[in-house]
Protein backbone atom coordinates (compact mmCIF):
# COMPACT_ATOMS: atom_id res chain seq x y z
CA UNK A 1 0.00 0.00 0.00
CA UNK A 2 1.33 3.77 -0.69
CA UNK A 3 -0.52 6.21 1.04
CA UNK A 4 -0.23 9.70 0.08
CA UNK A 5 -1.95 13.05 1.05
CA UNK A 6 -3.38 15.62 -1.08
CA UNK A 7 -3.31 18.91 0.83
CA UNK A 8 0.62 19.22 -0.15
CA UNK A 9 0.14 18.76 -4.00
CA UNK A 10 -2.48 21.70 -5.01
CA UNK A 11 -4.55 24.27 -3.56
CA UNK A 12 -6.09 25.32 -7.17
CA UNK A 13 -5.34 29.01 -7.23
CA UNK A 14 -6.82 31.98 -9.18
CA UNK A 15 -4.11 34.43 -9.92
CA UNK A 16 -4.76 37.92 -11.15
CA UNK A 17 -2.16 40.38 -12.28
CA UNK A 18 -0.38 40.29 -8.63
CA UNK A 19 0.19 37.04 -6.60
CA UNK A 20 -1.47 39.06 -3.62
CA UNK A 21 -4.44 38.26 -5.19
CA UNK A 22 -3.77 34.74 -4.81
CA UNK A 23 -7.41 33.02 -3.71
CA UNK A 24 -7.67 29.17 -2.79
CA UNK A 25 -11.07 27.90 -4.79
CA UNK A 26 -13.84 26.80 -2.86
CA UNK A 27 -14.65 23.18 -4.08
CA UNK A 28 -17.55 24.17 -5.88
CA UNK A 29 -15.00 26.65 -8.21
CA UNK A 30 -12.83 23.84 -8.27
CA UNK A 31 -14.95 21.81 -9.62
CA UNK A 32 -16.07 24.63 -12.39
CA UNK A 33 -12.49 24.69 -13.33
CA UNK A 34 -11.94 20.96 -13.89
CA UNK A 35 -15.53 21.45 -15.77
CA UNK A 36 -14.21 24.37 -18.31
CA UNK A 37 -11.19 22.79 -19.09
CA UNK A 38 -12.89 19.34 -19.38
CA UNK A 39 -11.26 17.68 -16.77
CA UNK A 40 -12.94 14.77 -14.97
CA UNK A 41 -13.18 11.24 -13.55
CA UNK A 42 -13.87 9.68 -16.92
CA UNK A 43 -11.11 11.24 -18.95
CA UNK A 44 -8.87 9.73 -16.57
CA UNK A 45 -10.14 6.01 -17.52
CA UNK A 46 -11.01 7.22 -21.40
CA UNK A 47 -6.75 7.87 -21.10
CA UNK A 48 -5.65 4.84 -19.13
CA UNK A 49 -8.03 2.46 -21.58
CA UNK A 50 -6.82 3.78 -24.79
CA UNK A 51 -3.17 3.55 -23.06
CA UNK A 52 -4.17 -0.41 -22.46
CA UNK A 53 -5.80 -0.85 -25.81
CA UNK A 54 -2.34 0.60 -27.71
CA UNK A 55 -0.86 -2.18 -25.47
CA UNK A 56 -3.51 -4.97 -26.89
CA UNK A 57 -2.72 -3.72 -30.27
CA UNK A 58 0.92 -4.45 -29.78
CA UNK A 59 0.72 -7.49 -28.27
CA UNK A 60 -1.59 -9.17 -31.04
CA UNK A 61 0.45 -8.44 -33.25
CA UNK A 62 3.07 -10.65 -32.14
CA UNK A 63 1.74 -13.16 -29.95
CA UNK A 64 -0.12 -15.99 -31.25
CA UNK A 65 -0.79 -18.28 -28.76
CA UNK A 66 -4.71 -17.35 -27.41
CA UNK A 67 -3.79 -18.35 -23.53
CA UNK A 68 -0.74 -16.27 -23.57
CA UNK A 69 -2.32 -13.27 -25.50
CA UNK A 70 -4.67 -13.32 -22.33
CA UNK A 71 -2.41 -12.54 -19.98
CA UNK A 72 -0.06 -10.84 -22.04
CA UNK A 73 -3.57 -8.40 -22.58
CA UNK A 74 -3.95 -8.76 -18.60
CA UNK A 75 -0.66 -7.14 -18.03
CA UNK A 76 -1.65 -4.24 -20.18
CA UNK A 77 -4.27 -3.58 -17.80
CA UNK A 78 -2.17 -4.26 -14.69
CA UNK A 79 0.52 -1.09 -16.35
CA UNK A 80 -2.69 1.42 -16.11
CA UNK A 81 -4.10 0.36 -12.95
CA UNK A 82 -1.81 2.23 -10.80
CA UNK A 83 -1.18 5.67 -12.69
CA UNK A 84 -5.54 5.22 -12.69
CA UNK A 85 -6.19 5.18 -9.41
CA UNK A 86 -3.45 8.36 -8.16
CA UNK A 87 -5.27 10.11 -11.08
CA UNK A 88 -8.90 9.56 -9.98
CA UNK A 89 -8.49 9.45 -6.51
CA UNK A 90 -6.68 12.84 -6.69
CA UNK A 91 -9.47 14.58 -8.66
CA UNK A 92 -11.75 13.28 -6.27
CA UNK A 93 -9.95 14.81 -3.52
CA UNK A 94 -9.29 18.18 -4.83
CA UNK A 95 -12.61 18.35 -6.59
CA UNK A 96 -14.55 17.34 -2.69
CA UNK A 97 -15.28 18.85 0.24
CA UNK A 98 -12.15 17.38 1.91
CA UNK A 99 -8.73 18.40 0.37
CA UNK A 100 -6.75 16.12 2.80
CA UNK A 101 -8.76 12.84 2.19
CA UNK A 102 -6.02 10.29 2.06
CA UNK A 103 -5.60 8.85 -1.26
CA UNK A 104 -4.93 4.62 -1.46
CA UNK A 105 -3.01 3.59 -3.98
CA UNK A 106 -3.25 -0.50 -3.73
CA UNK A 107 -0.77 -2.48 -6.21
CA UNK A 108 -1.85 -6.05 -4.20
CA UNK A 109 -3.93 -7.14 -7.15
CA UNK A 110 -5.91 -9.75 -5.06
CA UNK A 111 -6.83 -6.29 -2.89
CA UNK A 112 -10.74 -5.00 -3.59
CA UNK A 113 -8.65 -1.64 -4.24
CA UNK A 114 -6.67 -2.92 -6.96
CA UNK A 115 -9.47 -4.95 -8.76
CA UNK A 116 -12.04 -2.31 -8.53
CA UNK A 117 -9.96 -0.09 -10.69
CA UNK A 118 -8.55 -3.17 -12.83
CA UNK A 119 -12.76 -3.97 -13.61
CA UNK A 120 -13.25 -0.54 -14.73
CA UNK A 121 -10.51 -0.57 -17.17
CA UNK A 122 -11.13 -4.11 -18.46
CA UNK A 123 -14.98 -2.75 -18.88
CA UNK A 124 -13.79 0.08 -21.24
CA UNK A 125 -11.97 -2.10 -23.12
CA UNK A 126 -14.73 -4.54 -23.64
CA UNK A 127 -16.49 -1.63 -25.09
CA UNK A 128 -14.46 0.19 -26.68
CA UNK A 129 -11.20 -2.07 -27.75
CA UNK A 130 -12.13 -3.79 -31.00
CA UNK A 131 -8.62 -5.31 -30.97
CA UNK A 132 -9.08 -7.31 -27.57
CA UNK A 133 -13.25 -8.17 -28.69
CA UNK A 134 -11.37 -9.50 -31.83
CA UNK A 135 -9.03 -11.72 -30.41
CA UNK A 136 -10.58 -13.45 -27.68
CA UNK A 137 -13.35 -14.24 -29.60
CA UNK A 138 -11.48 -16.10 -32.22
CA UNK A 139 -11.23 -19.63 -31.84
CA UNK A 140 -8.67 -20.93 -34.10
CA UNK A 141 -7.44 -24.27 -32.15
CA UNK A 142 -6.75 -26.27 -34.56
CA UNK A 143 -7.20 -30.57 -33.96
CA UNK A 144 -6.36 -33.70 -35.66
CA UNK A 145 -9.20 -33.03 -38.73
CA UNK A 146 -9.60 -29.02 -38.65
CA UNK A 147 -7.97 -29.19 -42.20
CA UNK A 148 -7.95 -31.05 -45.28
CA UNK A 149 -5.23 -33.00 -46.87
CA UNK A 150 -7.14 -32.12 -49.95
CA UNK A 151 -6.09 -29.53 -52.08
CA UNK A 152 -8.90 -28.53 -53.65
CA UNK A 153 -10.93 -28.85 -50.60
CA UNK A 154 -8.29 -26.53 -49.38
CA UNK A 155 -8.15 -24.28 -52.06
CA UNK A 156 -12.16 -23.70 -51.43
CA UNK A 157 -12.04 -23.21 -48.01
CA UNK A 158 -9.62 -20.47 -48.59
CA UNK A 159 -11.49 -18.58 -51.00
CA UNK A 160 -14.40 -19.06 -48.40
CA UNK A 161 -12.49 -17.48 -45.66
CA UNK A 162 -11.84 -14.14 -47.27
CA UNK A 163 -15.35 -14.17 -48.31
CA UNK A 164 -16.19 -14.52 -44.33
CA UNK A 165 -13.38 -12.05 -43.02
CA UNK A 166 -15.68 -9.46 -45.38
CA UNK A 167 -18.88 -11.07 -43.43
CA UNK A 168 -20.22 -11.82 -46.65
CA UNK A 169 -22.02 -15.11 -45.74
CA UNK A 170 -23.91 -16.11 -48.14
CA UNK A 171 -21.64 -15.53 -50.80
CA UNK A 172 -19.02 -18.05 -48.66
CA UNK A 173 -21.53 -20.90 -48.74
CA UNK A 174 -20.83 -22.14 -52.33
CA UNK A 175 -16.90 -22.77 -51.40
CA UNK A 176 -17.65 -24.30 -47.73
CA UNK A 177 -20.21 -26.26 -49.79
CA UNK A 178 -17.78 -27.33 -52.14
CA UNK A 179 -15.06 -28.07 -49.61
CA UNK A 180 -17.02 -30.63 -47.60
CA UNK A 181 -18.38 -32.31 -50.76
CA UNK A 182 -14.52 -32.93 -51.78
CA UNK A 183 -13.62 -33.97 -48.26
CA UNK A 184 -16.80 -34.67 -45.79
CA UNK A 185 -13.63 -34.97 -43.15
CA UNK A 186 -13.05 -31.54 -43.25
CA UNK A 187 -14.14 -30.05 -39.74
CA UNK A 188 -13.43 -26.27 -40.09
CA UNK A 189 -15.41 -26.44 -43.45
CA UNK A 190 -18.27 -27.89 -41.45
CA UNK A 191 -17.66 -25.31 -39.02
CA UNK A 192 -17.91 -22.37 -41.12
CA UNK A 193 -20.35 -23.62 -43.21
CA UNK A 194 -22.58 -23.98 -39.88
CA UNK A 195 -21.49 -20.01 -39.40
CA UNK A 196 -23.04 -18.53 -42.56
CA UNK A 197 -25.93 -20.76 -42.56
CA UNK A 198 -26.81 -19.21 -38.98
CA UNK A 199 -25.67 -15.58 -40.21
CA UNK A 200 -28.10 -16.30 -42.76
CA UNK A 201 -31.20 -17.50 -40.67
CA UNK A 202 -30.97 -20.89 -42.17
CA UNK A 203 -31.25 -22.49 -38.84
CA UNK A 204 -31.62 -26.10 -40.03
CA UNK A 205 -28.98 -26.38 -42.33
CA UNK A 206 -26.68 -24.70 -39.61
CA UNK A 207 -27.88 -27.25 -36.90
CA UNK A 208 -27.19 -30.15 -39.87
CA UNK A 209 -23.33 -28.66 -40.47
CA UNK A 210 -22.64 -28.62 -36.71
CA UNK A 211 -23.38 -31.98 -36.11
CA UNK A 212 -21.52 -33.00 -39.04
CA UNK A 213 -18.28 -31.22 -37.28
CA UNK A 214 -19.41 -32.81 -34.29
CA UNK A 215 -19.51 -36.24 -36.26
CA UNK A 216 -15.94 -35.72 -37.57
CA UNK A 217 -14.66 -33.99 -33.70
CA UNK A 218 -16.65 -34.86 -31.15
CA UNK A 219 -14.81 -32.55 -28.94
CA UNK A 220 -14.52 -30.15 -31.38
CA UNK A 221 -15.23 -26.81 -28.89
CA UNK A 222 -16.63 -24.61 -32.21
CA UNK A 223 -18.90 -26.99 -33.12
CA UNK A 224 -20.47 -27.75 -29.44
CA UNK A 225 -20.88 -24.17 -28.95
CA UNK A 226 -22.65 -22.91 -32.17
CA UNK A 227 -24.84 -25.69 -32.03
CA UNK A 228 -25.99 -25.07 -28.62
CA UNK A 229 -26.79 -21.46 -30.14
CA UNK A 230 -28.48 -22.58 -32.67
CA UNK A 231 -30.88 -24.45 -30.08
CA UNK A 232 -31.14 -21.18 -28.55
CA UNK A 233 -32.30 -19.69 -31.46
CA UNK A 234 -34.37 -22.73 -32.52
CA UNK A 235 -36.70 -21.99 -28.79
CA UNK A 236 -34.80 -25.39 -27.83
CA UNK A 237 -34.03 -25.03 -24.50
CA UNK A 238 -33.15 -28.49 -23.34
CA UNK A 239 -31.32 -29.42 -25.99
CA UNK A 240 -29.26 -26.61 -25.33
CA UNK A 241 -28.44 -27.01 -22.10
CA UNK A 242 -27.82 -30.76 -23.01
CA UNK A 243 -25.15 -29.57 -25.30
CA UNK A 244 -23.09 -27.17 -23.50
CA UNK A 245 -23.03 -29.82 -20.67
CA UNK A 246 -21.45 -32.10 -23.62
CA UNK A 247 -19.17 -29.36 -23.48
CA UNK A 248 -17.95 -30.17 -19.84
CA UNK A 249 -16.73 -33.45 -20.82
CA UNK A 250 -13.96 -32.24 -22.71
CA UNK A 251 -13.58 -28.73 -21.45
CA UNK A 252 -14.33 -28.41 -17.69
CA UNK A 253 -13.25 -25.40 -17.10
CA UNK A 254 -14.37 -23.85 -20.12
CA UNK A 255 -16.53 -20.61 -18.50
CA UNK A 256 -18.48 -20.21 -22.04
CA UNK A 257 -20.20 -23.54 -20.78
CA UNK A 258 -21.65 -21.84 -17.23
CA UNK A 259 -22.40 -18.58 -19.65
CA UNK A 260 -24.35 -20.37 -22.22
CA UNK A 261 -26.43 -22.15 -19.50
CA UNK A 262 -27.12 -18.68 -17.57
CA UNK A 263 -28.24 -16.89 -20.93
CA UNK A 264 -30.75 -20.03 -21.79
CA UNK A 265 -31.92 -20.06 -18.18
CA UNK A 266 -32.67 -16.28 -18.29
CA UNK A 267 -33.41 -15.39 -21.87
CA UNK A 268 -35.40 -18.31 -22.53
CA UNK A 269 -36.80 -19.98 -19.15
CA UNK A 270 -36.78 -17.24 -17.45
CA UNK A 271 -35.54 -19.66 -14.32
CA UNK A 272 -33.35 -16.34 -12.57
CA UNK A 273 -32.13 -18.65 -10.16
CA UNK A 274 -30.33 -21.59 -12.15
CA UNK A 275 -29.26 -18.51 -14.25
CA UNK A 276 -27.49 -16.75 -11.72
CA UNK A 277 -25.98 -19.94 -10.27
CA UNK A 278 -24.45 -20.48 -13.69
CA UNK A 279 -23.74 -17.06 -14.40
CA UNK A 280 -21.52 -17.38 -11.23
CA UNK A 281 -19.89 -20.09 -12.47
CA UNK A 282 -18.89 -18.32 -15.36
CA UNK A 283 -17.58 -15.35 -13.64
CA UNK A 284 -15.39 -17.11 -11.29
CA UNK A 285 -13.85 -18.92 -13.80
CA UNK A 286 -13.31 -16.05 -16.29
CA UNK A 287 -11.88 -14.05 -13.28
CA UNK A 288 -9.46 -17.19 -12.84
CA UNK A 289 -8.82 -16.77 -16.24
CA UNK A 290 -8.19 -13.05 -16.73
CA UNK A 291 -10.69 -13.16 -19.24
CA UNK A 292 -12.24 -9.70 -19.92
CA UNK A 293 -15.78 -11.85 -20.77
CA UNK A 294 -15.66 -10.95 -16.77
CA UNK A 295 -17.33 -7.97 -17.34
CA UNK A 296 -20.17 -9.42 -19.48
CA UNK A 297 -20.98 -12.43 -16.97
CA UNK A 298 -20.96 -9.09 -14.46
CA UNK A 299 -23.50 -7.46 -16.80
CA UNK A 300 -26.21 -10.35 -16.44
CA UNK A 301 -25.21 -11.02 -13.10
CA UNK A 302 -26.30 -7.05 -12.41
CA UNK A 303 -29.37 -7.83 -14.99
CA UNK A 304 -30.76 -11.30 -13.03
CA UNK A 305 -30.62 -9.17 -9.76
CA UNK A 306 -32.88 -6.23 -11.23
CA UNK A 307 -34.92 -9.33 -12.09
CA UNK A 308 -34.47 -11.07 -8.66
CA UNK A 309 -35.70 -7.64 -6.77
CA UNK A 310 -38.70 -7.19 -8.51
CA UNK A 311 -39.93 -10.54 -7.13
CA UNK A 312 -38.43 -9.51 -3.53
CA UNK A 313 -36.09 -11.85 -3.62
CA UNK A 314 -32.99 -10.46 -2.67
CA UNK A 315 -32.28 -12.65 -0.23
CA UNK A 316 -31.91 -15.70 -2.60
CA UNK A 317 -29.69 -13.32 -4.63
CA UNK A 318 -27.26 -12.28 -2.21
CA UNK A 319 -27.50 -16.35 -1.18
CA UNK A 320 -26.48 -17.49 -4.21
CA UNK A 321 -23.52 -15.62 -4.64
CA UNK A 322 -22.41 -16.43 -1.38
CA UNK A 323 -22.95 -19.79 -2.56
CA UNK A 324 -20.89 -19.14 -5.24
CA UNK A 325 -18.20 -17.17 -3.23
CA UNK A 326 -18.98 -13.95 -4.23
CA UNK A 327 -19.04 -11.06 -1.96
CA UNK A 328 -21.37 -8.09 -2.64
CA UNK A 329 -20.67 -4.23 -2.02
Amino acid sequence: MLFVTASFILSFSLWAQKEKDKKVLTPEETKDVFKQIGLDSIRFLNQSGRSACGCIDSVDAVVKDKKKKIDAFSNCVDEQVGSYQMASQLFNSLSGSDKNKVINISYDKNSDTYKSYYFKIERWLMDSCATLKKAISTNDESREKSFSGNPDAMSAYNAGVELLKKEKYAECIPFFEKAVSLDPEFAFAWDNLGICYRRTDQLDKAEKAYKESIRVDPAGKTPLQNLAVVYQLQKKDDEAIATYKEIVKYYPDDPEVYYGIGMVYYNNKKDWENALDNMCKAYNLYVAQKSPYRSDAEKLINLIYGQMKKENKEDKFNKILKDNNIRTN
